[in-house]
C-alpha cells in the first residue's frame, strides 16, 4: 500500500512542479542527497510527529526545505556537508523549529524576499497536496499505518525539494 502511495504522491508533486516550471520532466538522481534521507529522517521525526497535530502543513513542508538545503549544500561544498553527522540538527538549531524554513530560505538558499516568498508559497502547496493524500488514505492516527504514510509523505517532499533546489542551480535532467 504505501509503495503505491509514495509513487502516486511523488507522481502528483512531480507533475505539480513541471507544471510550474520547478522540475524537469525527468526527475532527478542525486545519490549523495538521497543517501542523507534515513539519517535527516531520524532525525527529524520527533519534531514533525510532534508538530503533525497541529500544524501538518508546516510539519510537511519542513521536510521540502530541508531537501532543498541539502541539494545546496551538495552543490556548494559537499566534502564538508557530507562529513555533518547530523545535518537536520544542524539546520534546526540555526534558528530553531518554528523558523527553519526562513533560515533555510534567506542563509541556505540566499533568496531575495520576493523569491523566498514565492518558494514559500510552493511549499506551502506541495504540503498541502501532501496532506490531503495522506488524509484520503484513510489510516487510523496514531496508528503503524499513519506513521507509514507520515514518513512516505515527508520522502516525496525531500525529493522533491532536492529536484526543485537542483533545476534552480541550473542542474538539468535529460536523457541520454
Amino acid at each position: 500500500m504505501m509503495e503505491d502511495f509514495a509513487t502516486t504522491m511523488l507522481e502528483d508533486l512531480h507533475r505539480y512542479l513541471l507544471g510550474r516550471g520547478k522540475v524537469d520532466e525527468r526527475f532527478p538522481e542525486c545519490p549523495d542527497v538521497e543517501a542523507k534521507w534515513p539519517a535527516v529522517a531520524e532525525a527529524y521525526l520527533p519534531d514533525g510527529v510532534r508538530e503533525f497535530a497541529d500544524y501538518p502543513v508546516a510539519s510537511l513542508g519542513w521536510m521540502m526545505f530541508i531537501g532543498m538545503a541539502i541539494a545546496k549544500f551538495w552543490d556548494a561544498d559537499w566534502e564538508k556537508y557530507d562529513k555533518v553527522d547530523e545535518l537536520y540538527v544542524t539546520l534546526r538549531d540555526r534558528r530553531g523549529f518554528d523558523h527553519l524554513d526562513e533560515y533555510i530560505l534567506e542563509d541556505v538558499l540566499e533568496l531575495k524576499a520576493d523569491e523566498a516568498e514565492e518558494m514559500q508559497n510552493l511549499v506551502g502547496d506541495c504540503a498541502e497536496r501532501t496532506k490531503r493524500a495522506i488524509y484520503r488514505l484513510d489510516v487510523e492516527p496514531g496508528t503503524a499505518d499513519a506513521l507509514k504514510a507520515y514518513v512516505t509523505g515527508l520522502q516525496c517532499l525531500y525529493q522533491v525539494g532536492m529536484a526543485v533546489q537542483l533545476k534552480s542551480m541550473g542542474y538539468h535532467m535529460t536523457k541520454l
